[in-house]
């Protein structure tokens, strides 16, 4: 039998990281799946291929909508009466309402069964905590624990990203505080914002005159942070200059580019950071 099936813990998240097949399997992680919305049709983010995604975004600007609690009721519902306790992590609740949808759910379950954790982060940085979660949960960590360690993991991450464009973040809504600020730096200088993630809220951080000073400062970023336990690029339909930014993250850091992650935005974050956006993911190693 596998270690995964045997676990007390198991881990539900939301389909906001686009979580690879065999890592969902692996771990036997249940995916809760946002919706994205074009105009009058509404599709589960999980049925969408992003080619498909694309061609409807060509025509009608998406939108997403969280998971109801009844989505997440019925995830829990199914784990915990197999007789397991369940840790869900949720993309980050400052913009976002999965985090809120999940907490109702669990409120309908016997005290110390579920854990929701907010993962305050996106895409590999909710990715990296499910993933840790589930190996710790693996190796029979109890859910107190798992929390404990997930907190830890949660205050070395940081996201650092770059937009070629601010279409999509402003018409997606979810950062409404940011977008005065944003607009009116890179309207007058002609310049690329960098984005960063503070205690899941979207701040800017800097700003660069081209996008490959972007990229530049990216990897500057990247390196400030080392030694990293974990680091990964990611892209919306950008591959190109995510390649280049993976080498060059990982000659910044003494890596082999494969030791750097590289992964595309699903379409629940593709609505919102657009197409050419090159975003980094790392996680500082602990001190001492």
């Amino acid at each position: 039998m596998r270690r995964a099936a045997m676990a007390k813990v198991r881990v539900v998240t939301d389909s906001s990281w686009d979580m690879p097949e065999e890592v969902r399997a692996r771990y036997e992680v249940t995916v809760v799946p946002l919706a994205v919305i074009f105009g009058q049709e509404e599709f589960l983010e999980t049925e969408l291929t992003r080619e498909a995604f694309w061609e409807k975004a060509a025509q009608v600007h998406p939108q997403t909508s969280q998971p109801s609690p009844g989505d997440f009721e019925v995830a829990f519902r199914r784990l915990v009466d197999a007789g397991h306790d369940v840790v869900c992590l949720t993309v980050t609740g400052k913009h976002s309402g999965t985090f809120n949808s999940a907490t109702t759910a669990a409120a309908n379950f016997p005290p110390g069964r579920i854990a929701v954790f907010d993962s305050c982060s996106i895409s590999w940085g909710q990715g990296f905590q499910a993933v840790a979660a589930a190996q710790w949960a693996e190796e029979g960590a109890s859910l107190e624990e798992i929390v404990r360690r997930l907190e830890d993991l949660r205050g070395r991450l940081h996201v650092f990203i770059l937009l070629d464009t601010l279409e999509y973040l402003e018409r997606g809504g979810r950062a409404a505080l940011l977008m005065p600020v944003v607009k009116r730096v890179a309207r007058a200088f002609n310049i690329k914002p960098i984005i960063n993630l503070v205690d899941g809220e979207l701040t800017l951080r800097s700003a660069a005159r081209s996008y490959r000073k972007g990229m530049d400062r990216l990897v500057e970023e990247a390196k400030a942070l080392a030694p990293l336990e974990k680091v990964a690029v990611l892209h919306v339909r950008n591959l190109e200059a995510a390649e280049t930014l993976r080498r060059e993250v990982a000659a910044a850091l003494g890596l082999s580019p494969e030791e750097v992650g590289l992964g595309e935005l699903g379409a629940a974050l593709s609505c919102h950071g657009g197409p050419g956006m090159t975003a980094i993911v790392a996680v500082r190693a602990r001190s001492g």
